[in-house]
């Protein structure tokens, strides 16, 4: 799935993905937009990205503040290779996976260099990049995930055990794995 990141000054990076099937995508500041931006310099209906023949393209819906591509506003910015592009003053990054830029290079009539490097081209581009070692690092990530949360679940268990053990043993001053044993071991006989 595409990923749109979006960095708002002085704050956290938001992720966002889309079905790579998606004919448009909405920003702004408004609550009705598929991205929500919340910043003072994105309007409240800023722009749209629009799936086109071989990738994608952000269009500026006449925002106050508009769209640049390496400082220069723009009204269209093509999203296929570098560049440094801003909603307002709102950072926004591109990125496809390598399975995703195969598709795109299939529909595309642009040849590839255009779709995965770095160029000199009048074309206004944003940077594309493989992110399927990141997909890869993160479905990793999930097995070692719950593999933390397992240990940590045991060493969880294990304390309330101690827990109780100190407390059996400050009510009664005695150890309670001790009058465990004796009470197997009473029991055992009776048993037969």
């Amino acid at each position: 799935m595409p990923k749109v990141t979006i960095t708002v000054p002085e704050k956290t990076p938001q992720p966002y993905r889309f079905q790579l099937d998606r004919e448009v995508v909405t920003l702004g500041r408004g609550a009705d937009n598929d991205i929500v931006i919340d910043s003072g310099s994105v309007s409240v209906i800023h722009a749209e990205m629009h799936r086109v023949q071989g990738g994608y393209e952000l269009r500026d819906l006449e925002s106050t503040n508009g769209i640049s591509l390496d400082g220069e506003r723009m009204d269209v910015v093509s999203l296929k290779t570098g560049g440094d592009v801003k909603l307002g003053e709102v950072s926004f990054e591109f990125a496809l996976t390598g399975h995703e830029i195969e598709i795109l290079r299939s529909e595309n009539t642009l040849p590839v260099a255009q779709l995965v490097s770095v160029e000199s081209t009048p074309v206004p581009k944003v940077v594309v990049k493989d992110t399927a070692d990141e997909e890869d690092e993160e479905e990793a990530g999930t097995g070692a995930g719950f593999g933390k949360i397992l240990v940590l679940l045991l060493l969880m268990i294990a304390a309330f055990g101690v827990g109780l053990g100190v407390r059996y043993h400050k009510e009664t001053g005695r150890s309670f794995l001790e009058d465990v044993r004796a009470r197997h071991a009473s029991a055992a006989p009776a048993a037969k």
